[in-house]
């Protein structure tokens, strides 16, 4: 504290006078800005908005539009569809998140010119004299004055036995008091506090974790680079041409180009996400970055938080040895229930389910860091206590140290004894007279087993990380099935990156873990080539949270961790794990299925359009492009992607589907390049040349949704049908609106002919690409360039 920074008499007693509060206000010493915030609606909207993708398309129907032809500016709804589903999807999710952390708030009792007060952690200042008992959290860092508590200090550093806070002992903000009350000075406000130094390291804008996100702005940009060059070229050869004006030179420019930019596929992929977002929000599971759910479904390594994720954060009276051990720690529980910890609760809850009664108490002893014991003196005059044995048998706990550690690995062994009475301190009277003895230890989670065997089957590995003792995390890790959970150690020991590497590789349990050790323990498992998920729900974890390809974390945790988690678990239910797992894949496999239909048309645009420079005009206008996208890709594309498929995604999501579209795509260029020769020949109008060339298209597209719909089924034939009935009715009954002239005996013909050819082509060629054969090593050299270069970006 500053000198000028003056106190007043008795300040102890009466706390900060309002005029040393306002000098502290004034000077910026006031402890906001402490917690990790969500993004700001403003900036959702710019990260949305300002992007290459609709960059490209506006300045495309800005060209439309100079020709005065509106309907072709039809290719602007999917833009606008999927900037509202992207913006809606996550300010919901911000808002719910949002909701969560103000049902969370709780007013701070201070005292000020002798007065106690409530006021906001907001307005809490330096120096203030803060209250906090049995329930409350602590606002701000700070020194203890006067009063006794246990503090659970577990969202912070991970460990869950709560710690003895007394005159000149340290509290920290984000911890809670179990019980016992305090007052303390606050030393430390705003992002000096612990917590919110932790919180400001987690304060960086985190890259999205996504195969498809990089494989859309890879092409995005691929499509960009190339409709400049093949844009100004077309439009050029066709004005030179003489044959035709400017505003149907722009048209067929534009419908060259759009097709470079798979519009739909981005519109699919947002909303195939929002669908499984609001899936798992049904579910109790808010998706904070849809994205995300991908990166969990390709995740091969799970870091578990053991507290809120393997247990409850409650405990449970696990054996009670000794007649009249559990009736006299139900006793004391209930005697000291006003002000009863996490420990007392579980007696008490283990005594009602046993029909216990409880004597009623004259005098109570809560637990003291003197005596390290609580207990109560009931109305026929006996003198109960409890406490660890070997504080509560104190001389005599030599003679039962071999029964208090077999009582395993799990438990934490209360001693029940009787003594002669307490003296005005709450110090016992005489020797102990022990009843027996209350094993307690952390809630398992019920479904914990059953979800962990469910990442076995799937083939995740299983790390848990923890700030407790090793060897107690490595009996739970053990108790619900954690494969390899004796392997354990302390993270205390690890000294340089080298130590670290190599425990992530051979240990699955980590205790005595920090959160910057976090952090570096899932960078180690990332370095090593893992996708990397991580569950928590405490200041501590955030570091990590932010480091993980896919963040988890729980409701009834920290404002920090739920802010920056990309998935947070309402009811705090870990065994919705799986259900995110299964949404994951259903959408990343039909996706990768659907996909292969959008980058169809993306490689034959550009060829066709390169083409068409030596051989105009452009077959195509862009309202004819958009009935096309329409029947073989838009439609089948989105009713495939709702499909259920929980198959495990294997492979790269470029690689498997360019090796469905560019035998489609081949097999179209192919196609209309001769058609585009035979037109030139034979003299076709324009009309009669885009007729015959959409006809071609069809039919090669229908192949390809037969191709990746096998095997068959009721509904993958109806979206079969489907197609074929959007192509005949946009052909004949809304020929006129997508401008299809009316074909001749001999274009038909030749039609036929030539989709029967390509079809042909596709079936031989993709076949080949499956099989590993014959055309396939020259595929295959094409999609390992365009992953080296996705790679590279």
């Amino acid at each position: 504290m500053n000198e000028d920074m003056f106190t007043s008499t008795g300040y102890e007693e009466c706390g900060l006078t309002r005029e040393e509060v306002d000098l502290r206000v004034s000077r910026g010493l006031t402890n906001s800005n402490t917690d990790v915030r969500t993004k700001s609606v403003a900036r959702i909207l710019g990260e949305h908005a300002c992007t290459l993708f609709n960059a490209v398309n506006l300045a495309m129907a800005l060209l439309v539009l100079s020709t005065g032809s509106y309907k072709n500016v039809a290719f602007v709804a999917v833009v606008v569809s999927n900037l509202v589903i992207g913006v809606t999807q996550e300010i919901r999710a911000k808002r719910m998140v949002d909701k969560l952390s103000i049902m969370t708030a709780k007013e701070v009792r201070v005292m000020r010119a002798g007065e106690v007060r409530g006021i906001s952690v907001e307005d809490v200042v330096l120096d203030d004299m803060v209250l906090v008992s049995h329930g409350d959290q602590i606002p701000a860092d700070g020194e203890v004055v006067s009063g006794e508590a246990l503090v659970n200090e577990s969202l912070l550093t991970g460990e869950s036995d709560a710690i003895e806070k007394a005159s000149g002992s340290q509290v920290f903000s984000g911890s809670f008091v179990e019980t016992g009350s305090v007052r303390y000075r606050v030393t430390k406000v705003g992002q000096d506090g612990f917590a919110a130094k932790i919180n400001a390291e987690a304060k960086y804008v985190k890259p999205v974790s996504s195969e498809i996100v990089d494989t859309l702005d890879f092409i995005i940009k691929l499509g960009t680079f190339a409709l400049v060059p093949l844009g100004i070229g077309l439009f050029a050869r066709l004005m030179l041409s003489s044959r035709f004006g400017h505003d149907a030179a722009i048209l067929q420019t534009v419908a060259a180009v759009i097709g470079m930019i798979p519009q739909g596929l981005v519109l699919l992929t947002s909303s195939v996400f929002a669908i499984a977002t609001t899936r798992l929000a049904a579910r109790k599971v808010l998706v904070q970055q849809a994205y995300c759910v991908e990166s969990l479904a390709r995740v091969d390594v799970l870091c578990l938080d053991k507290t809120g994720t393997i247990t409850t954060g409650a405990m449970e009276v696990s054996e009670a040895r000794g007649e009249g051990a559990a009736s006299a720690a139900y006793t004391i529980a209930r005697a000291l229930e006003a002000d009863a910890n996490e420990t007392s609760r579980a007696i008490i809850s283990f005594g009602e389910g046993r029909g216990l009664v409880a004597q009623a108490a004259v005098r109570t002893v809560p637990f003291s860091s003197a005596t390290k014991l609580s207990g109560c003196l009931t109305v026929d005059g006996r003198a109960l206590a409890m406490g660890a044995a070997q504080f509560v048998l104190a001389r005599d706990y030599s003679a039962h140290e071999e029964e208090v550690r077999s009582f395993g690995q799990l438990s934490r062994v209360l001693a029940v004894c009787e003594f002669d009475g307490f003296d005005d301190g709450g110090r016992p009277l005489g020797r102990a007279r022990l009843i027996g003895y209350l094993a307690i230890q952390d809630e398992i989670r019920p479904t914990a087993r059953a979800t962990m065997e469910f990442f076995k089957r799937q083939g995740v590995d299983i790390r848990v990380i923890s700030g407790d003792d090793p060897y107690t995390v490595s009996g739970i890790a053990r108790a619900v099935g954690v494969p390899g959970a004796q392997r354990f150690v302390d993270a205390s020991t690890l000294s340089d990156e080298r130590e670290v590497a190599r425990a992530v590789e051979e240990c699955r349990v980590f205790g005595r873990v920090t959160p910057q050790m976090k952090r570096s323990l899932l960078r180690a498992l990332k370095a090593q080539g893992h996708v990397v998920a991580m569950t928590g729900d405490g200041v501590n974890d955030v570091l990590a949270l932010k480091e993980a390809d896919c963040s988890v974390a729980m409701a009834a945790g920290s404002a920090a961790a739920r802010n920056v988690a990309e998935i947070v678990l309402a009811d705090n239910d870990f065994a919705h794990m799986p259900e995110v797992v299964a949404e994951g894949r259903r959408s990343i496999n039909n996706l990768e299925r659907s996909a292969a239909l959008f980058l169809m048309k993306t490689v034959y645009t550009m060829v066709l359009a390169l083409i068409c420079i030596a051989l105009p005009p452009y077959p195509f206008i862009p309202v004819q492009m958009s009935l096309v996208s329409t029947a073989v890709i838009g439609v089948p594309s989105f009713l495939l992607a709702l499909e259920p498929n929980h198959d495990r995604v294997r492979g790269s999501f470029i690689r498997n589907v360019l090796s469905r579209s560019l035998p489609a795509s081949g097999a179209v260029i192919a196609s209309l390049f001769l058609t585009i020769l035979v037109a030139r020949i034979l003299g076709w109008s324009v009309s009669e040349l885009s007729t015959c060339c959409m006809l071609e298209m069809f039919a090669i597209g229908t192949a390809l949704i037969y191709r990746i719909s096998l095997p068959l089924n009721p509904f993958r034939l109806f979206v079969l049908a489907v197609v074929v009935a959007i192509a005949v009715f946009g052909c004949t009954v809304f020929s006129s609106f997508f401008s299809v002239g009316a074909p001749t005996l001999i274009s038909v013909g030749v039609a036929l002919a030539l989709s029967v050819s390509g079809i042909f082509l596709f079936v031989r060629t993709f076949a080949a690409v499956q099989e590993g054969r014959g055309t396939a090593h020259a595929i295959d050299r094409i999609i390992a360039r365009v992953e080296s270069l996705n790679a590279g970006k």
